[in-house]
């Protein structure tokens, strides 16, 4: 069976006309019309009603349709990984990442990658800054997704998208249907906290907006990863400071509200160690560049900044 023949089908399928079908194939009727002829007599089966005025799937036209896209999509897809096997891109990718970093633009970056490169499977694990760190520094991941803004020596990075830190209320909290607020009105709360046993340089990072409004917060809880500040606020266990890109978690019971008079950043940055630089790994951090770059220049992250 012609693969040429299973595309003419499809196609003819799709516009249920000889004449357009042959348009689009670039090819005269007659061809068409053979090739057809000749898959129905392979099969042993009418795929077609036509007359002078209409063509229509039969029953078991329209079963093999199914098939017949199924197997077209299969090769184009074996095409695509032995191009990338022969071109040494192939393999496994370990990739560390922060939970809350599935909410900013990560999923992208991955949905590319896979497109682009199907021969090579990315897994990730789920870990906390400090874990990212140490298994980049003992070449035990390729890369990482983590929200800090500085790496030790030797790790490389690119940087993601800044989002930005919010308030998070809960949602009958006297502050909670305000446009925004100012960081001066949260002093006296009772606050939950990021943990920097997990992530050192985002509770330092949050520690340092509190400091430049002149606060010391008082601290009544601690989470280990961003969720679970949410969701503590959530259950009326304090207020807190998380990235924006958190409220994408829809989370009931909270609100997040923009900081008044103040414009603190929540960094990110996908890193890795150059001492260990597969092909693959090359390729991934490329896509990832023009992912990041593409989402810089969409309307609704402008509108975000």
């Amino acid at each position: 069976m012609k693969l040429q023949f299973l595309n003419y089908f499809c196609v003819l399928a799709e516009e249920l006309h000889f004449r357009r079908a042959a348009d689009r194939l670039a090819i005269s009727q007659p061809p068409l019309s053979t090739a057809i002829r000749l898959l129905e007599e392979e099969l042993g089966a009418q795929l077609l009603i036509r007359n002078s005025k209409m063509v229509q799937l039969t029953p078991a036209g329209a079963a093999f349709l199914v098939e017949a896209k199924e197997i077209l999509e299969r090769v184009a897809r074996v095409g695509s990984v032995v191009r990338a096997i022969d071109g040494g891109v192939h393999g496994r990718l370990d990739i560390g990442i922060a939970g809350s970093m599935l909410y900013r633009e990560t999923p992208a970056i991955l949905e590319r990658f896979k497109r682009d490169v199907p021969a090579v499977d990315v897994v990730l694990y789920e870990l906390y800054t400090t874990e990212q760190i140490e298994k980049l520094l003992r070449r035990q991941l390729h890369a990482a997704f983590i929200q800090a803004s500085v790496l030790p020596a030797p790790l490389a990075s690119i940087p993601l998208r800044n989002d930005v830190f919010v308030a998070c209320l809960p949602e009958h909290h006297r502050l909670a249907d305000k446009a925004s607020v100012d960081l001066r009105e949260m002093a006296d709360e009772a606050f939950v906290m990021f943990s920097r046993e997990s992530a050192p340089a985002s509770h330092d990072h949050v520690i340092g907006i509190f400091s430049q409004a002149g606060i010391h917060p008082r601290t009544v809880h601690q989470a280990r990863i961003w969720m679970t500040v949410v969701a503590m606020v959530a259950n009326g266990c304090g207020v807190a400071l998380v990235p924006q890109s958190l409220s994408r978690t829809n989370i009931g019971g909270v609100r997040f509200i923009p900081l008044a008079g103040t414009s603190a950043v929540a960094p990110a940055l996908l890193a890795w160690n150059p001492s260990m630089m597969p092909i693959a790994l090359e390729k991934f951090l490329a896509s990832a560049t023009a992912t990041v770059r593409q989402l810089a220049k969409s309307p609704s992250s402008k509108a975000r900044r």
